[in-house]
Order: structure tokens, then C-alpha cells, then sequence
């Protein structure tokens, strides 16, 4: 093989390698680098173990994940949803955090209200629901305080 011929084949072997790993990475770690979206936010009292990545679901189907968690100046959880493209959140929307059977994945769970006005991308949902603390829970019947 000449000389220029092998650089090509070079060149062209190690193209083909970057491209498998930007595939895995994309694929294989559920990266979203391409995928359009709408960000919403929501704010707990407490999300109980709720991890960025749990799923997102609306009647069940899973419409989008949580994308970054952090904590307000008033000590409230922050979360940033990204929702599938095209989803319309009314104004009245709740999102709650639960769990998936006994001791399963925490996921919000978001149900829709009755308001003719939606919630734009980069919007709040105004009413959420803390997980609820089954430990805590538990401890208050054991010692009679509920």
C-alpha cells in the first residue's frame, strides 16, 4: 500500500471509531444531546430520595425525567423537569412525587387540572405534593402521634 493510501485507511478507521463511541455514549448513556424539549420546574418540601434521571409520567406514560435537582434560599427542593416536545401542562397542573410499589423508583407523577390556560416553556407548577415518609409515618403511629 502506498504511503498516502494508508493514511487515508488510518484516518478513515479512527473517523469510524469516534463515531461508535459517540453512539454508545449517546445511546447506551441515555444522553439527551438531541432530543427537543420543554423545561418546566416545580418546588417540594421534600422529595424523599427522588435521584436527577427518575422518570416523569402523566396517565401512566412516561412523558419526561427530572433533569436537575437543587435546593431554594427558602430550604425548598427545585426541580427541573424536561418534558416530551408539544406536551401542554395546564395552569392548575399538580405534580406529586411517588413510588413505584412498595419500596420502588421514586418518579413525580403530574396530573392535569381543568384550566383553559397552560404553562409556558420555563414555567412553574404551582401546586406539588411531597412524598410521602413511610418511616416517618410509622413512627408517629408507634408512638401514638398521629
Amino acid at each position: 500500500m502506498k504511503k498516502g493510501n494508508m493514511e487515508v485507511a488510518v484516518g478513515l478507521f479512527v473517523l469510524a471509531g469516534v463515531a461508535c463511541l459517540v453512539y454508545l455514549a449517546v445511546h447506551l448513556g441515555e444522553m439527551d444531546l438531541f432530543s427537543r424539549g420543554v423545561r418546566v420546574t416545580a418546588e417540594f418540601d421534600n422529595i424523599s430520595g427522588l435521584k436527577v434521571g427518575a422518570a416523569v409520567e402523566l396517565a401512566g406514560v412516561e412523558v419526561g425525567r427530572v433533569e436537575k435537582i437543587s435546593v431554594t434560599p427558602n430550604h425548598r427542593a427545585r426541580l427541573v423537569l424536561k418534558l416530551d416536545y408539544g406536551l401542554n401542562l395546564t395552569e392548575d397542573t399538580i405534580a406529586s412525587i411517588r413510588t413505584k410499589g412498595i419500596i420502588g423508583d421514586k418518579f413525580v407523577k403530574l396530573t392535569l387540572g381543568n384550566s383553559e390556560k397552560t404553562i409556558p416553556p420555563g414555567g412553574r407548577i404551582r401546586d406539588t405534593e411531597s412524598a410521602v415518609e413511610w418511616e416517618e409515618l410509622i413512627s408517629k403511629y408507634l408512638h401514638g402521634k398521629v
